[in-house]
C-alpha cells in the first residue's frame, strides 16, 4: 500500500497513455481513466498534453492490462468496464447519459447540466456544459431515470451515489432537486447518497435534504486563496463568507466527517493557503479532500499542467496529520467522493495515522 500511494499520487500528476479513454468532457473527473491499483483504485488524465509526456503507459498483453513505465514493467491493472453502460431507460436515453461509474462502487450524477455562472462567472476548470453540448449527457435527469440506472448499478456491486447538480437560477440551488432524487434512491434502491451543492440562501434546506435521505454533502469552495478564488472561481469568490456558516449548519446536521468540501492544487495558490484551508475545514469536522488539478479540454484552464508529484506527495503528507488530529478519516465516510477516493490519493495517505 504504501507503494501504491506514491505510484497513485504519480500517475495523477503525470498522466498516463492509454488505449482506453473515459469522458474527456464534463463535471468530474473528465478527460480521465480509472484504474485499478491493487488494493486502491485511481483516476487518471488522459488529456495528451499531459499524457503524451508521461513515463507511464497501458499496455495490453494476452487478454490482461499492464501499467508500464517506459519499456518497464510495474503491474497489472484494471479498467472497470461496467455493463449497465449498455442500458437505456424506459424513456429510450442510454444509462450512460444519466449517471456514470466513478471509482469501483460509485454512481454519479449531474441532475441539472446548466449552470447559471456559465457565460458570465464561470469557474475557469469547469466543464459541465460542454458535456451537454457534445451529446454525451442530457440537460436535466428525472429521479426515475436515475433510480433505473441505480437499480442495475447496483446489482454490479455500486454502494454509494453522488448526486451533484449545475446551479439553477433558484434560490435553492438545486438542492430540492437534489432531495427528490435522494429520496427516491434511499426509498426503493437503498444506497448510500452523497449531495453536492452551493451554499443555498435558506439553511434549512439542509435538514429537509437529510430528512429526504442524504447521508453526506460536499460543499466544495475549492480554494483558500482568495486572490485565486477570484480569478478561477468568480461566482464562488463572492459567496467566500457564505461558505463558513454552510459547513457549520451541514455539521450539524450531518455530523463530522460527513461534510466535505474539494480543495484542487495547482491554480495558482500557495501551498501555506492549502494548509490554512485544510486546518479551518478540519476544525469545523469538515473532511478537507485536496486534489490534483485536472485539465478538461475546452475550459479555460484546458491546456494547463496538473500540479508536480513532489508537491502533491509533500502536500498530502501534511494534511494527513492535520486529519489525524481532527479525528477525520475517509474510512468514517458513508458517501461520495471521499469514500470513492480514486480522484485524490489523500485517503491513501492516511495509512498509518
Amino acid at each position: 500500500m504504501r507503494a501504491l500511494r506514491y505510484l497513485k499520487a504519480e500517475l495523477q500528476s503525470k498522466g498516463v497513455r492509454s488505449p482506453v479513454r473515459e469522458r474527456m468532457r464534463g463535471a468530474g473527473p473528465a478527460a480521465g481513466v480509472t484504474l485499478v491499483l491493487g488494493d486502491t483504485i485511481a483516476n487518471v488524465p488522459v488529456t495528451p498534453h499531459v499524457a503524451d509526456k508521461s513515463p507511464y503507459s497501458i499496455k495490453r498483453q494476452e487478454g490482461k492490462l499492464f501499467l508500464k513505465r517506459g519499456e518497464n514493467l510495474v503491474l497489472e491493472v484494471e479498467i472497470p468496464s461496467p455493463k449497465f453502460y449498455e442500458l437505456k431507460t424506459r424513456d429510450g436515453i442510454p444509462y450512460k447519459k444519466v449517471a456514470l461509474l466513478h471509482g469501483k462502487d460509485c454512481l454519479a450524477t449531474t441532475l441539472i447540466q446548466k449552470r447559471i455562472h456559465w457565460n458570465a462567472k464561470r469557474c475557469k476548470f469547469c466543464g459541465i456544459e460542454l458535456s451537454l453540448q457534445s451529446g454525451e449527457t442530457i440537460e436535466r435527469k428525472t429521479p426515475e431515470q436515475l433510480l433505473e440506472v441505480a437499480l442495475a448499478a447496483k446489482k454490479e456491486g455500486v454502494k454509494h451515489v453522488t448526486i451533484t447538480t449545475g446551479t439553477p437560477p433558484t434560490r435553492d440551488k438545486g438542492i430540492l432537486a437534489a432531495a427528490d432524487a435522494a429520496r427516491l434512491l434511499k426509498d426503493e434502491a437503498k444506497l448510500d447518497i452523497h449531495v453536492q451543492f452551493e451554499p443555498p440562501y435558506d439553511l434549512s434546506l439542509l435538514k429537509d435534504l437529510k430528512a429526504r435521505g442524504a447521508d453526506t454533502v460536499g460543499i466544495h469552495i475549492e480554494c483558500f486563496d482568495k486572490r485565486v478564488l477570484s480569478e478561477v472561481a468568480p461566482a464562488k469568490a463572492e459567496m467566500h463568507n457564505a461558505y463558513m456558516r454552510v459547513w457549520e449548519e451541514a455539521v450539524g446536521i450531518f455530523g463530522e466527517n460527513q461534510v466535505s468540501s474539494y480543495l484542487i492544487v495547482g491554480m495558482g495558490e500557495s501551498d501555506e493557503s492549502v494548509f490554512d484551508g485544510c486546518k479551518v475545514l478540519a476544525e469545523l469536522g469538515v473532511y478537507p479532500f485536496v486534489v490534483p488539478f485536472r485539465p478538461i479540454p475546452g475550459t479555460d484552464f484546458g491546456k494547463k499542467m496538473p500540479p508536480s508529484y513532489e508537491r502533491m506527495r509533500a502536500l498530502y503528507e501534511e494534511v494527513t496529520t492535520i486529519l489525524r488530529d481532527a479525528g477525520l478519516s475517509w474510512r468514517k465516510n458513508k458517501a461520495g467522493c471521499v469514500r470513492c477516493r480514486a480522484c485524490s490519493a489523500l485517503p491513501d495517505f492516511e495509512v498509518g495515522l
